[in-house]
């Protein structure tokens, strides 16, 4: 088996697709972390009016980042925003009187925002003024806003623990693309017309093979992603150096352990189990596409919210949202405890 093993690896590291595959998914990679590499400590207020001019960057938005400028909003502020913005509009928009507008928010003092907003709807047929107010969920920061900001985040957090989760989400991402065009060869020369019957000749079992198979393709994954952390490690210790960001290559590693290796052990499982039953692994390509767009999907919360929080069986984990804010959804744990059984079954039958 361990020779088989090595004998799949070598054959695709002799491939020129799988390191032309290999640098799309690097290049994809970094293109979408690039921006979190510039985060930095802001050195004057000149240097944010450089980089970031009020024609691109609105005042305020409803989801913004730090490497952008942007900063959290407080509850207070959002709401003394959020009162201006509907006096301007009741003045302008429904040719009330300055007074008349004071008194709308003066009535609404004592209501919480959903309870202005309705009461906005039912007495005035104002609607959309809760989008108005989720529009000020972030605003353009200051130098010392910024550098707090950053500060509070990284106490007792390195920025490799926020980079990696970022690594996380786009490496996983784009490696389940490379994994499914790469290992789709996996089984194919074995499965055509007289080939697979001469492997019951051989002094291993139909199962064993088909397990070092399995091994073979997770294991150029794996030598995939190897190569993925020392790159994306190396960068994030290279750009971050002027600002004495603390990086650990032990946070890419767990991360990739964590949410991306599952992923990958998935999808060649689902290659040898379709090509057990088809004796053809093609068939598990559209499987394998319609299960990354269905693991892509966003759903809503409880609160009827909008967003990405994972889908039942998705074992692939994204982690969408602010670069220092990134959770795992909570279906992560369970969709990946439940990968071992599947697995466990698949290679049983065999």
């Amino acid at each position: 088996m361990r020779v088989i093993v090595i004998r799949e690896m070598k054959n695709y590291l002799k491939r020129p697709l799988f390191w032309i595959a290999l640098l799309l998914v690097i290049f994809g990679v970094f293109q979408n972390l690039g921006p979190y590499l510039t985060i930095h400590y802001v050195s004057s207020e000149e240097e944010l009016l450089s980089n970031f001019s009020e024609a691109d960057f609105p005042e305020t938005v409803h989801d913004g980042d730090v490497s952008e400028g942007y900063v959290p909003s407080g509850e207070e502020w959002r709401r003394e925003i959020w009162e201006k913005k509907m006096r301007e509009s009741l003045i302008l928009d429904f040719q009330m009187r300055q007074t008349e507008a004071e008194s709308v928010i003066e009535e609404m003092k004592g209501m919480d925002i959903v309870e202005a907003c309705s009461y906005l709807e039912k007495n005035y047929r104002y609607y959309g003024a809760i989008y108005i107010y989720e529009d000020t969920a972030y605003h353009r920061g200051t130098k010392n806003e910024i550098n707090a900001y950053i500060d509070s985040k990284l106490e007792n957090k390195s920025f490799s623990f926020y980079f990696s989760r970022k690594f996380a989400d786009f490496a996983g991402l784009f490696m389940a693309f490379f994994a499914t065009v790469m290992l789709a060869v996996l089984f194919l020369q074995d499965m055509k017309e007289n080939t697979y019957e001469l492997l019951h000749t051989k002094p291993i079992s139909a199962g064993e093979y088909v397990i070092a198979k399995v091994g073979g393709g997770f294991g150029i994954c794996l030598i995939a992603l190897t190569i993925l952390n020392l790159v994306f490690g190396l960068a994030c210790c290279m750009f971050t150096r002027s600002s004495g960001f603390e990086v650990k290559i032990v946070d890419f590693i767990t991360v990739t352990c964590f949410y991306i290796l599952p992923n990958m052990l998935m999808i060649v499982c689902v290659y040898g189990l379709i090509s057990l039953l088809f004796k053809n692994p093609l068939p598990a390509v559209p499987l394998l596409i319609l299960y990354m767009v269905y693991s892509n999907m966003g759903s809503r919360s409880e609160e009827s919210v909008f967003g990405y929080y994972g889908r039942p069986l998705a074992i692939m984990v994204r982690f969408p949202g602010q670069f220092f804010d990134t959770t795992p959804p909570p279906t992560a744990l369970v969709n990946q405890s439940s990968l071992r059984k599947p697995t466990g079954s698949c290679m049983y039958t065999l």
